[in-house]
């Protein structure tokens, strides 16, 4: 089973089993991860699972779609490589992915 790596605006880090198919937000949900609300529950209507996906991992993850982007326009801080984690399917190969937590939601 893959693994997400969620690392804290403090430097703490909090590995999970994510299951192919799930999202890195449900998992995140799951898990009482800090720092990823997923208010939405997934719908992509708000920005509350906001992470930042770690610079090694961004090829693998892929780019957001336009409807992500717009409303990455309501999540706080966003940076280059911010994407909603209730938009990044987990699959086989994003085994050990690192995504980031902002220091607050939105």
């Amino acid at each position: 089973m893959p693994t997400v790596n969620f690392i804290d605006a403090h430097g703490a880090t909090r590995t999970v089993d994510a299951p192919a198919g799930s999202t890195v937000m449900e998992i995140a949900v799951k898990h009482d991860v800090p720092g990823v609300v997923g208010e939405c529950g997934g719908a992509c209507a708000c920005a509350t699972c906001h992470v930042y996906v770690d610079d090694a991992w961004v090829e693998a993850v892929g780019a957001p779609a336009d409807m992500e982007k717009d409303m990455l326009d309501f999540a706080f801080d966003v940076r280059e490589h911010s994407r909603l984690s209730c938009q990044i399917i987990v699959r086989p190969e994003l085994d050990g992915l690192i995504v980031h937590t902002p220091v607050r939601q939105g």
